[in-house]
């Protein structure tokens, strides 16, 4: 519905606090970089030698950018183009693996000159277009498999192309897509599954594989006493089972250190399984045992979850023994390092510990208020490696304290519940699930770099938006940021 024939002006059409969001995060991420550069022998924060006049020069350009995008291009540009820009960048990535330059152990900068370019970056607002315009088509529902897998399809392939880059950090991103998977239409269930592969994935190196096949057997009996609509036969035999799971590892200890000579009227094949044996072959064989009754009962109810809930039982056996696997074949030495380091499998504070240490020591020492602008002795000295890129946040930790801290990560906060909340007002399918796609990637994003600055996630090499220095992920985020406010505008321009 048109207001009065006439269209919105600026004023009311474009959502200035998000502006206002992003603009005070650029401001803050400039002063902090000029801090994690400054020296005693100090230079102006405008000098091109430094990287706070590099970044000035990067945020100029993001703000022309930006008016670029809010006043010049059309709008519906972005939707009739996604299929060639995904094109573009995925070309651009699979490119970058044989012709760009290798940087801290991957190979996804393009060199050119002083100037370097990074299309990683620039993929997730490929991904993000080309996914709206997918699903937002009348006829797709993404609970069917075949749209599901166009939808899964779109994500995964620039993923791969950034795994074969060795940039773990930026194809870990992606996976903020299954929220707007999930907005759309997709069972949490999903959700769900992913995060149960990750503990498993986790307790397996943490602990130990046997204690994650009875976490896998505790939650799985709990999901479909759930489904079940409360405790049953079932559900009690399960518990008991567990039960004896838990008590299982000591017993077998008590019973291994008991003198041999007490089998000897045993079998020799049973004497030799009582012997050596452990407890994970014992709980794994009662399981694959008792596995076709299960299947038969589930099969004879028609009870659709009960089949699935087996299924994910060897699916989740699977994820389980091929943790080790995957550890130690699949990453690379250096992930694999910052992961034991991470879980406290191994101890390495001088070697890739030595940045979560520093972060953590400079974020600590803030106090409440923090030591002041320029004042952190942490960031001044340079202890902390990476301090104006990977771990800017902790600059703002040691020298604004836990006060800043807080107004930084509120800030992110404003703009993502902003994203959503516009997101949600918007009548165009397109322009809802792009908000998504940049909520979901912005919120990866921070998730990540502030839990590797805190030692809560491994150390993978990804950008704070908006405060990291650099020229590709600043303008990456503006791009992304300002295109959905372009969209909004275009919507609120003519509607009430």
């Amino acid at each position: 519905m048109q207001t009065n024939g006439q269209t919105r002006g600026l004023t009311q059409s474009v959502d200035w606090k998000l502006i206002i969001a992003y603009l005070l995060l650029v401001i803050i991420g400039w002063a902090n970089i000029y801090a994690s550069v400054h020296s005693a022998d100090p230079s102006s924060i405008f000098d091109w030698d430094v990287r706070s006049g590099k970044q000035f020069v990067w945020i100029m350009t993001s703000l022309g950018l930006a008016a670029l995008i809010l006043f010049v291009i059309r709008p519906s540009a972005w939707e009739s183009l996604s299929v060639p820009i995904y094109a573009g960048v995925l070309i651009l990535l699979v490119a970058v693996i044989f012709l760009g330059v290798e940087a801290k152990g991957s190979r996804s900068w393009f060199a050119f000159g002083p100037v370097r370019f990074q299309p990683a970056e620039i993929s997730k607002i490929s991904t993000s277009l080309l996914l709206a315009t997918v699903m937002s088509q009348p006829n797709f529902r993404i609970t069917k498999f075949k749209y599901f897998a166009v939808a899964a399809l779109i994500i995964a392939v620039p993923m791969m192309a950034i795994l074969a880059e060795s940039e773990t950090g930026s194809a870990i991103v992606y996976i903020g897509f299954i929220f707007v998977l999930y907005r759309e239409g997709l069972s949490g269930w999903f959700i769900a599954v992913i995060g149960m592969v990750a503990l498993l994935f986790i307790t397996t190196l943490a602990i130990s594989p046997y204690w994650s096949v009875v976490i896998l057997i505790s939650i799985l009996a709990i999901c479909c006493m759930v489904e079940r609509g409360g405790p049953d036969k079932r559900f009690l035999f399960n518990l008991i089972f567990i039960a004896v799971a838990a008590f299982l590892p000591k017993l077998w200890a008590l019973m291994a250190d008991a003198d041999a000579s007490r089998f000897s009227e045993l079998a020799d094949g049973v004497k030799t399984f009582l012997l050596k044996a452990k407890p994970i072959h014992i709980i794994l064989g009662a399981c694959l045992l008792s596995l076709p009754f299960f299947f038969y009962l589930a099969y004879k109810e028609k009870n659709r979850f009960a089949m699935m809930a087996a299924g994910f039982f060897i699916a989740g056996s699977a994820v389980i023994f091929s943790s080790d696997f995957l550890l130690n074949d699949i990453l690379q030495e250096h992930q694999r390092k910052r992961v034991e380091v991470l879980l406290g499998i191994k101890e390495d504070p001088a070697g890739v510990g030595y940045n979560v240490n520093q972060s953590m020591i400079a974020i600590g020492s803030g106090g409440l208020k923090g030591k002041g602008f320029l004042n952190g002795t942490q960031t001044t000295y340079g202890f902390v490696p990476e301090q104006s890129t990977d771990f800017i946040f902790c600059t703002v930790g040691e020298e604004w304290g836990f006060i800043g801290c807080s107004i930084v990560i509120l800030l992110y906060v404003f703009i993502i519940c902003r994203i959503i909340i516009d997101a949600e007002q918007c009548r165009t399918a397109f322009t809802r699930i792009y908000g998504y796609c940049a909520a979901g990637c912005i919120f990866m994003h921070l998730f990540i770099n502030i839990g590797m600055t805190i030692g809560l996630m491994p150390v993978i090499g990804i950008p704070l938006p908006l405060l990291s220095y650099g020229g590709s992920s600043l303008w990456a985020f503006t791009i992304m940021i300002f295109i959905f406010i372009a969209l909004c505008r275009e919507e609120r321009k003519y509607f009430a």
